[in-house]
């Protein structure tokens, strides 16, 4: 499967780019985890191109995503990655297998794993508060609702923003979909696996006791619930 990947990647780099600075695949095939609905991730560094832009196709039976960036570009993409917390674009490059190279590609991988390395941006005092505020309104809401159709959805949000919560405090990569579940493992395999113990037996009985549990005890680190004495928008002032 590896080998023909390589063969597709290299083929689509020299029919679409024939003049690109460098080309790279990512993605699951590289890390050995493919299974049979995994596309392939290109990376491709072309200065001929106006703007990065995306790609979708199929090739050779293969689903191809396609990520084009000039020489410049990709940094604008690093930094917007560092912020929000989710390496995608450098992780894609620390990875990825050279396909073509002019002599730049070296140079770009070191900057992609030396932020990696780094971490994400910290969050101020007052980002973790107003993610500790949040948190706690979707906690509340999970404990107060009846409506079971609605508590799912809300299960779902109350997944996202703790796991997203106890990465962030501390300076730990996030993720989405099945990459939260492998940045938790990453930080801590114990908390994550009590993290999915937790939400698999919400789902499975519908008792909500140890997600509430878990979720508490997150937020007891950090100040426990807030709600009284919150703002957003405007600054309070003193009388």
């Amino acid at each position: 499967m590896e080998h023909d990947a390589l063969a597709t990647a290299k083929q689509l780099v020299t029919r679409l780019f024939p003049d690109c600075e460098a080309a790279l695949l990512a993605g699951s095939i590289v890390r050995g985890e493919a299974t049979e609905t995994s596309d392939l991730d290109l990376v491709v560094f072309d200065n001929n191109i106006m703007s990065s832009y995306r790609k979708s196709l199929m090739e050779n039976g293969w689903p191809v995503e396609i990520f084009v960036h000039s020489l410049t570009s990709y940094q604008a993409y690093f930094d917007s990655d560092c912020q929000r917390g989710r390496p995608s674009l450098p992780n894609m490059v620390a990875e990825g297998i050279v396909l073509k190279d002019n002599g730049m590609i070296e140079s770009i991988k070191h900057e992609a794993r030396l932020l990696l390395q780094k971490g994400p941006a910290e969050w101020s005092a007052k980002e973790a508060e107003q993610k500790r505020y949040f948190l706690t309104d979707v906690l509340e809401d999970f404990l107060g609702c009846s409506n079971r159709a609605e508590e799912l959805f809300i299960a779902n949000a109350l997944a996202e923003q703790l796991s997203e919560f106890v990465l962030r405090v501390n300076r730990q990569w996030t993720g989405s979909s099945k990459w939260m579940v492998r940045a938790l493992k990453r930080y801590d395999d114990e908390f994550a696996g009590r993290f999915i113990e937790a939400f698999e037996s919400y789902y499975r009985t519908a008792e909500k006791e140890e997600v509430i549990q878990l979720t508490d005890a997150v937020l007891n680190k950090h100040g426990g619930r807030l709600f009284d004495g919150f703002t957003i928008g405007k600054e309070s002032r003193e009388q």
